[in-house]
Order: C-alpha cells, then structure tokens, then sequence
C-alpha cells in the first residue's frame, strides 16, 4: 500500500513484512509490550491499571522520546490481528479497567478489524496528537476515551523537536474531531468512560508554548468538557542540547500547573517532579506479546 494514514500523507509503500517511510513500519502491526501500567492518570487505571498495548514507529520525530527504543530504533514483533485481539483480553482477565492503544496512528486500518467487536471496557486511544481526520473518522464508535498530546503551539518549536512544523493546526484539528466523536467527559465509578484527555509535557525552558497551549484549550472547550493532563515528566536524553538537558524545575512546573488553574481549568491533573524519572518508562522486552 501507498501510506496516507497519517498527516505526512509520505506514500511510502508498507506490505506485511516490510516498512518504509517516516514511520519505518509494515503495515501489520509490530507491538513492544503489552503489560498493565500503573502510571497512567487515575481515571484510566482504576484499581488495576490501565491495559496498554505500545506499538513501534511514530510519526513524529520526537527528540526528547523516552520511548525511542520503540518510536525510532524499530524494537517490536510484528502479531496478527487474531493475536492482538488475544491480548485485549488477557489484559481485561489481569484487571485491565481501560484498554490502551500507545501509538497505533500507523497502523489503525490493520488494527480495525480487532475493534469490531466491542470490549467490555472503554477502548483508550493514546497518541501524539498529529492525527489525521480521515483516520480518525475510522475509529468513530469504536474509541470511548482519546488522549492526545497537545505538544506545541509554536510551530518553529515543533519543527525543531518533532520534524513536524505544522503541528499545531493538525493537533488541533484532530483533538476537535475527537471531541466531535465521544462528547464530553463522562466519568463513572473514577474511570473516564467516554471522553478526551489532552495531555501536555512541561519542557524545560518553554513556558511560553505551554501558556499557548493552554490557552487553546481554555477558549475551545467549555470548563469541564474535556480532561487536561499537565505533565512534568520531561527527561533528558543522550545528546540534548540547550534546556533540553536538564528537568524541569520545581518554579517552571509551579508557574505552569498556577496558569492552568487561572485558564479556568480546574478539573485537571498535575504530576510529582518524581514522575520524570527513567523507572517510570516501561521495558519494552515484548512482555504480554
């Protein structure tokens, strides 16, 4: 096939075994581990976890990924569509209260035919944010929670990090058509049913993009319609450069976490700087695969 799943529309050509283009994936699926987190926000864990499934590839270049291992360094086993509907439910039998699809975006029309049968609980749709429409309508009915990142607003800095200068309008795009497909947030028994979560990674030095970004989703979403993640988790990785290589500091978290709540956004959740340390990213050893 001829690839248009994702906004860089690359045409790269994937068969079954073989993957090119931005992403480096075969069009059947290739998943790192499927195991339960215990990290994710509440309203997605439960008492015991959430189920999540990490895909390899990524459509965003991503310097500062804790995930790289998986996202550019194409780490993964490639299963069937039987297999992968196996795992759904040997994660729901180990307690999984959500099931949770890490960085499907490449491969949502081969995944598809795994979601025809609805699962018992709601089906979490994790990504980066840089969505395609198109794609995104396929899902419709069969995705209850989405949870996007919403990494930048500035686009220069979004070329610079991710390779992807046109993050914004897409991400924006796209989180409003996942808005369009599930509604507002409904929460029951602490577990977000239907809904979106927006997730945004503090970066150390760019407070100004964070304000932005913050700012969008206070004017687009009327005060409880939509669940905000303000992450403070940013690790350094090898070779960062300028800011990059340090954490985020206890001021800059403060000053954002302080801004969310004058955004009117009040019903979000904020982490622990503890959260941005390298024990808190799985390992990806093809656990659950």
């Amino acid at each position: 096939m001829r690839c248009s799943i994702c906004p860089r529309r690359c045409g790269a050509e994937r068969t079954e075994a073989e993957g090119h283009g931005f992403c480096r994936m075969p069009a059947a699926p290739v998943v790192a581990r499927a195991a339960l987190h215990p990290w994710e926000e509440p309203v997605l864990c439960g008492s015991g976890g959430a189920g999540t499934v990490f895909f390899s590839g990524c459509n965003l270049g991503c310097v500062y990924c804790q995930n790289h291992v998986i996202s550019a360094e194409n780490y993964g086993k490639i299963i069937t569509v039987e297999r992968l509907r196996e795992i759904f439910g040997e994660l729901i039998r180990q307690g999984a209260q959500t099931v949770e699809l890490v960085t499907a975006t490449h491969f949502v029309p081969f995944i598809l035919p795994a979601l025809e049968r609805p699962l018992p609980v709601p089906l979490v749709y994790n990504c980066g944010g840089y969505e395609s429409v198109e794609t995104l309508r396929a899902l419709e009915g069969k995705v209850q929670v989405y949870l996007p990142d919403l990494k930048y607003a500035d686009g220069a800095l979004a070329a610079k990090l991710s390779r992807a200068g046109d993050y914004f309008p897409v991400a924006a795009a796209a989180i409003e058509e996942m808005f369009r497909q599930t509604g507002p947030c409904v929460v029951e028994d602490g577990i977000l049913k239907r809904g979106v979560l927006i997730r945004h990674l503090v970066l150390p030095g760019q407070p100004e993009n964070t304000r932005r970004c913050l700012d969008w989703i206070a004017e687009r979403f009327p005060h409880g319609e939509v669940l905000v993640s303000l992450m403070s988790q940013y690790t350094p990785q090898s070779g960062a450069e300028g800011a990059l290589r340090r954490h985020v500091t206890a001021a800059e978290y403060r000053a954002a976490a302080a801004y969310m709540e004058n955004c009117g956004i009040t019903n979000g959740f904020v982490q622990e700087r503890t959260s941005a340390r390298e024990e808190y990213t799985p390992t990806f050893d093809l656990t659950g695969v």
